[in-house]
């Protein structure tokens, strides 16, 4: 199929060959995967970003992922909600403001880490307390690629506050609570989500996977 993408692209002739001749070398290698044509391209990307083929298999999608991220970035009136800095610096911003999209952390405001302190949580914690209470966390993309207790809080959140993110890409990377807080969320109905299961994960794969669904956005623009 002809890829008619401009903004989601690489800028350069050069870059473009490169990127979609390591796409064709992902797609021969993989000698089979269980996903649909929608939730292929974003894992395919998380391939790219970190060249490890375990994640065809790792990576888990809500039935409604890919429809309802699509459809928040459409919308031009969505937001990524990120639980750490590199998710924001990692996006491309011309991508994002092609949608009009913005994005939020809280991590290191020092009111975040005053309440860390006091309430002996972690500035994860308090960082989704701080965009659940600036009202930033429903109708986003929510993406945590490094902190567990981030997305066990916001878990919470949407069960005891009913906050309805558009979608979360949840895939934080690490030893505690890394897999059971992907597992916690995956149980989730209400809200979307596309996780990693186990340990691996990180924000470079959260940005891979908003990549990806800013490039199926922008496609949809132009069938």
């Amino acid at each position: 199929m002809m890829n008619n993408n401009v903004i989601t692209e690489q800028l350069t002739a050069a870059g473009r060959a490169i990127e979609h001749d390591s796409f064709a070398v992902i797609d021969s290698e993989v000698s089979s995967h269980s996903y649909t044509a929608e939730q292929w391209p974003v894992v395919r990307r998380m391939i790219h970003a970190n060249a490890d083929f375990d994640f065809n298999g790792l990576t888990d999608f809500h039935p409604d992922a890919i429809r309802a991220g699509v459809a928040a970035i459409r919308s031009r009136t969505s937001r990524v909600v990120a639980d750490v800095e590199m998710i924001c610096v990692g996006l491309s911003q011309p991508r994002l403001a092609h949608f009009n999209m913005t994005t939020h952390q809280f991590i290191s405001e020092p009111q975040v880490i005053a309440d860390a302190k006091e309430q002996g949580t972690t500035r994860a914690v308090q960082a989704m307390r701080r965009a659940h209470h600036l009202g930033l966390l429903d109708g986003a993309i929510v993406g945590i690629g490094n902190a567990p207790t981030a997305l066990i809080e916001l878990v919470r959140l949407i069960h005891e506050y009913g906050v309805r993110p558009a979608l979360v890409v949840g895939m934080p990377v690490g030893f505690v609570s890394a897999a059971e807080s992907k597992d916690l969320m995956a149980l989730e109905q209400q809200v979307p989500w596309i996780v990693i299961r186990g340990r691996k994960g990180g924000s470079t794969l959260v940005v891979a996977a908003i990549h990806a669904l800013l490039g199926l956005a922008e496609a949809a623009e132009h069938p």
